[in-house]
């Protein structure tokens, strides 16, 4: 796949809507390098879009980055997508990579609940850094980890891959990264369906969910046409 597909806007990398550019440039204003760029852009994601695991639910426009960005919330796949839309938006192909996880500090109350430890499908973003692709987690926000100790927290130099650490500070097991899902210019959404539903059939039958969609005012888009790294 050409460098140029990870820097289309597309159904979720939907940075073609007029608040999620805006909004990757605002975080970039004055910063020079891609590095630079990367590095705020993750850190805005990281903070400023509160996790919130309960937010996930298979709807589509549940996984758009114009969604995630506007209620300010969101899951692993969700944050990651903004990310790498913020990323495609300023000029830097990104893209995002899907995994299986065991995390092994979440409370026994969601394990009871999702009747497993494992996460299927989580999501980090891909961006393409100085002629590399580097990986980069934005997925618990500061406050999140402080609260439930997910230590070490996961930080963004621009250089090196930020995913979780396979032992919390204590020398025991916090992440293992279990399966790999495959790298995507674009969300495979029907396969995410798949096997949510299969895995966490009880998850989805007890009608498992955070809010309704409202019907919000259509914002105006660009067309989704390819865009160069000085457009602005």
């Amino acid at each position: 796949m050409s460098i140029e597909e990870y820097l289309r806007p597309t159904e979720f990398f939907n940075f073609n809507k007029r608040r999620v550019r805006e909004k990757a440039f605002e975080i970039i204003n004055g910063l020079e390098t891609d590095k630079e760029k990367a590095v705020a852009l993750f850190y805005w994601v990281r903070d400023k879009i509160k996790y919130n695991m309960m937010s996930f639910y298979m709807i589509r426009a549940n996984f758009k980055a114009s969604v995630t960005l506007r209620r300010r919330y969101g899951f692993c796949v969700s944050k990651s997508l903004l990310l790498s839309s913020f990323a495609r938006a300023v000029g830097i192909p990104a893209r995002i990579h899907l995994v299986d996880i065991i995390n092994h500090k979440i409370p026994q109350k969601v394990v009871d609940l999702m009747r497993t430890n494992i996460f299927f499908y989580h999501g980090y973003s891909e961006l393409f850094l100085d002629g590399k692709w580097i990986k980069a987690a934005p997925i618990f926000d500061k406050n999140t980890t402080i609260k439930a100790g997910f230590f070490p927290m996961i930080e963004f130099n621009g250089e090196n891959d930020a995913l979780f650490s396979h032992y919390d500070l204590d020398g025991n097991l916090f992440v293992e990264y279990i399966n790999d899902r495959g790298i995507h210019a674009d969300l495979p959404y029907e396969d995410i369906d798949r096997v949510m539903k299969k895995e966490y059939d009880n998850f989805f039958d007890s009608g498992f969910s955070l809010e309704s969609f409202r019907k919000k005012p259509k914002e105006k888009e660009i067309p989704m046409t390819y865009y160069k790294s000085n457009n602005t």
